[in-house]
């Protein structure tokens, strides 16, 4: 058979039972024996210490060993990557993202989601954006490149990869942010009819928080007659809908003056000359210490405060302290939107540093809602881990 030709590699006896239930991942501590030499990105094969075949998948350096694409004895080929995405783009056309006219943004495939560990594709109005993961995605670049001109036809328009930030440090690979086919042209895409600038180049993840889009909705049906602060508001997509909503007020804050700007520029695009918004440059802990009695529906929507598991306790106290903040502050009768993106912080342990702050603040709280991701960033069902994005839409008296 042609998986003969890939590096075995046998894991200890009971390390299987995770892979048997089709979690991709395979740490590096159940590995019990390589049968020869094993590069970064390299295909291997995964066999129980019984000898049972388990799946093939990308080798990597780190603690997460191998990332399954396979529980099958196939060999991962051209068609195989392919059929990986036609598959993931078929399932966002079944759910009505390729054809809607007011939203022409969305995740065309995430990682796991999609059966493809270690990579993300944004499509941004005509460009797929590609961040790469692992270096196992990596060294296929051209195949996933062929594969996305073939399934997704003349709605394509060219292909980014912005991988510089994401391969693994460790590796010796190294890449280079650049377009893989086409050329940049309109750097302009709509959610629910409303027009945002998005600078795939330069700006944070692929450009756009597309996760939080019917989050963003929401706000919108909550933001009426209210004063609105969105903190942490990167391009201030929250923004938007509070001003679209019927807000009296919007104030959108953020360290990085190139996100106000942004902001700004997005703004004037669907409001122009909108008095109700002011854009802020501050640190947005130092910011939440003196907003007292000014605002009664704040947006809580920080950078992933844990991204390793050794920064989980130092995250939780993060969390802690700016939602302790907001709750001491916020208006009688108000709502707090507070959400997590850390992949390593559960949505229990966020609920519970959340319910700490409640209990620190002494005010009478009341759960509206609880969020996630939307559907076109879907989650394997043996994967828990992917369902990252975790929120909480807060009554406060």
């Amino acid at each position: 058979m042609m998986l003969d030709n890939y590096i075995k590699i046998v894991l200890k006896s009971g390390k299987d039972q995770p892979v048997k239930r089709f979690h991709p991942w395979i740490f590096s501590g159940a590995i019990k024996k390589m049968y020869g030499s094993v590069s970064e990105g390299d295909l291997v094969t995964v066999y129980s210490n019984k000898d049972e075949f388990l799946g093939i998948g990308h080798y990597q350096i780190g603690s997460i060993a191998i990332r399954i694409v396979s529980f099958k004895e196939v060999v991962p080929n051209y068609g195989f990557w392919k059929n990986k995405i036609e598959s993931a783009w078929n399932l966002r056309k079944n759910l009505g993202y390729t054809k809607n006219i007011k939203t022409n943004v969305f995740r065309l495939v995430h990682a796991e989601g999609d059966g493809m560990p270690g990579l993300i594709i944004d499509f941004y109005n005509g460009t797929a954006v590609m961040q790469m993961h692992s270096i196992g995605m990596y060294l296929i670049r051209e195949e996933l490149v062929k594969a996305l001109q073939e399934v997704v036809g003349d709605k394509l328009k060219a292909i980014y990869n912005k991988s510089a930030k994401t391969l693994p440090f460790k590796s010796d690979v190294k890449s280079e942010d650049g377009y893989l086919y086409g050329e940049k042209s309109e750097t302009e895409v709509l959610e629910y009819g409303l027009k945002f600038k998005v600078d795939w180049e330069l700006g944070q993840k692929t450009g756009f928080f597309i996760d939080q889009r019917e989050n963003r909705l929401l706000v919108q049906k909550y933001s009426e007659n209210r004063d609105v602060l969105n903190m942490f508001c990167y391009t201030g997509g929250f923004s938007f809908y509070a001003l679209k909503g019927g807000a009296n007020s919007v104030h959108s804050v953020d360290s990085s003056g190139k996100a106000i700007d942004l902001t700004r520029e997005n703004v004037e695009l669907n409001f122009p000359e909108d008095t109700r918004h002011e854009a802020i440059v501050a640190d947005g802990f130092e910011y939440l210490k003196d907003i007292e009695d000014k605002y009664d529906l704040i947006i809580l929507d920080p950078p992933a405060f844990a991204k390793h598991r050794n920064t989980l306790p130092q995250a939780l106290k993060g969390y802690k302290r700016i939602n302790t903040r907001a709750f001491e502050q916020i208006r009688k009768g108000g709502i707090l939107f507070t959400f997590s993106c850390s992949q390593v912080v559960s949505k229990e342990r966020f609920r519970e540093a959340v319910f700490s702050a409640a209990a620190i603040s002494g005010r009478n709280v009341r759960i509206l809602h609880q969020l996630n991701q939307p559907t076109d960033h879907p989650v394997n069902i043996y994967h828990p881990e992917g369902e990252y994005l975790k929120g909480l839409v807060l009554y406060v008296e």
